[in-house]
């Protein structure tokens, strides 16, 4: 993992599963990232894997706060650990509504170096696949132009579209809604991210050093799965999940896409497959996942640190394993 040195990157779905597995992978780190922006849809929520916000991270939403600050309380970051000759601890910057108030009263900030993210909030804040808000791409710029900001001009490293949701329907049982929902969530989310960001993307590629593509220039990830692939539909007797196929079929055209359309800008774009990994969504059906989250996050971390120019544009598992389109 050596090798991913990012100045900065947001992570969407960062609240539970693989999204929180990532953040605290990249928290854990020797030279962690200084800008961490991990969003999410509803951090306070029940489903939100996390714990305990950080008791000294000042202008933190209740919320907002249990994504990061809890990793601190954890041991994943310890107290002390030197950033740029900063004493760091992961704290939590609640982004405001992009829709108009105010997005940059925050007082007591930590000095620069420190570990830093952003948190989504309920339906107000940096919209996130699976939220109302992602359909609204005006609201979508108005978050990218707030991350922007807290950067300082120095763009964005690294876009991880991993947020996404299933529905466990037959063949038989798909509907319409269902269908529509699933891929507004994992195929249209990620485009509309990607687009917004762009500008932040292209920005850090042109402040790096030569012209080879890499995770550590700048890079958009598309979080996939095997059962996008038509070549190799893996586990169709387990599940059948048929918009959540689809999604992400239409999901590694996007990539190719991006891979095709972005290159001239210095940024790579790949498909990453994480294994059947056990969190709520990889559970669902009631089998147990031979992958924990953590094996999958440094697993893909890994693969993302080797990724260069003859990597854009290709579906790759979290070993780093070709996956058949």
């Amino acid at each position: 993992m050596a090798g991913l040195q990012v100045r900065s990157l947001l992570v969407t779905g960062a609240n539970r599963g693989i999204g929180l597995g990532l953040v605290r992978q990249l928290l854990g780190m020797p030279n962690p990232p200084e800008w961490v922006f991990a969003a999410c849809r509803d951090p306070k929520g029940e489903r939100a894997q996390v714990g305990l916000p950080h008791p000294g991270s000042p202008g933190m939403c209740p919320g907002a706060a249990r994504t990061l600050g809890a990793l601190h309380r954890e041991g994943t970051v310890p107290t002390g650990r030197c950033l740029r000759g900063h004493r760091a601890l992961p704290s939590l910057l609640p982004m405001a509504n992009p829709k108009g108030t105010s997005l940059g009263e925050h007082r007591g900030l930590p000095p620069p170096g420190t570990v830093r993210g952003v948190s989504h909030h309920g339906d107000t804040d940096l919209p996130c696949p699976g939220s109302a808000e992602v359909t609204d791409p005006a609201s979508i710029k108005a978050a990218a132009a707030r991350v922007g900001e807290q950067l300082g001009g120095s763009g964005l490293n690294l876009l991880i579209n991993n947020a996404g949701i299933a529905k466990l329907n037959l063949l038989d049982t798909e509907t319409l809604e269902d269908m529509s929902q699933v891929y507004t969530t994992n195929t249209v989310g990620p485009l509309l991210l990607s687009q917004a960001f762009l500008p932040l993307l292209k920005k850090a590629a042109q402040g790096s050093p030569g012209s080879a593509l890499s995770c550590s220039k700048a890079a958009i990830i598309n979080m996939s799965s095997y059962g996008g692939s038509i070549a190799s539909p893996s586990g169709w007797d387990l599940m059948q999940v048929v918009s959540y196929r689809c999604s992400k079929a239409a999901l590694n055209m996007l990539t190719k896409c991006q891979s095709l359309g972005y290159r001239e800008h210095g940024v790579l774009c790949a498909a990453l497959h994480p294994g059947w990994v056990q969190t709520d969504m990889g559970s669902s059906a009631g089998h147990t996942p031979p992958v924990t989250v953590d094996a999958s996050a440094r697993g893909m971390l890994k693969v993302l640190s080797s990724l260069s120019e003859k990597d854009t544009g290709t579906f790759l598992d979290w070993e780093g394993n070709v996956v058949p389109w």
